[in-house]
């Protein structure tokens, strides 16, 4: 029987959790769904530049977990600009840090 997957920790939920391109209607489009772990993590890497192994250690998840996180999530993306699809951010396995902090008892 597979491991449980650890929950990702994430500071907050993307504002914005979908991106098509222009002129294109939403019934002819294809999407690509990156989980809140996968925004995360590329949020983490790319757009504040941590690197990988505190950005890891920040979600909660082992360095390699991470890679494969930002990796997947690149290539979504790199798909999704190429080819003219959707971007759907949803779903995974993540808990807010806040309320993790919160409900051990720390602020």
């Amino acid at each position: 029987m597979p491991r449980p997957r650890l929950a990702r920790m994430v500071s907050a939920e993307p504002g914005v959790v979908y991106f098509k391109p222009a002129g294109v209607r939403m019934t002819s489009l294809e999407e690509n769904i990156i989980t809140v772990g996968e925004f995360e993590a590329l949020r983490l890497n790319d757009l504040l530049e941590m690197e990988q192994g505190k950005a890891a250690e920040k979600m909660g998840i082992s360095q390699p977990t991470f890679h494969r996180l930002v990796s997947g999530a690149r290539k979504k993306v790199a798909d999704a600009i190429v080819n003219g699809k959707a971007i759907r951010i949803e779903g995974g396995n993540f808990e807010l840090i806040s309320r993790k902090r919160h409900r051990n008892g720390r602020k």
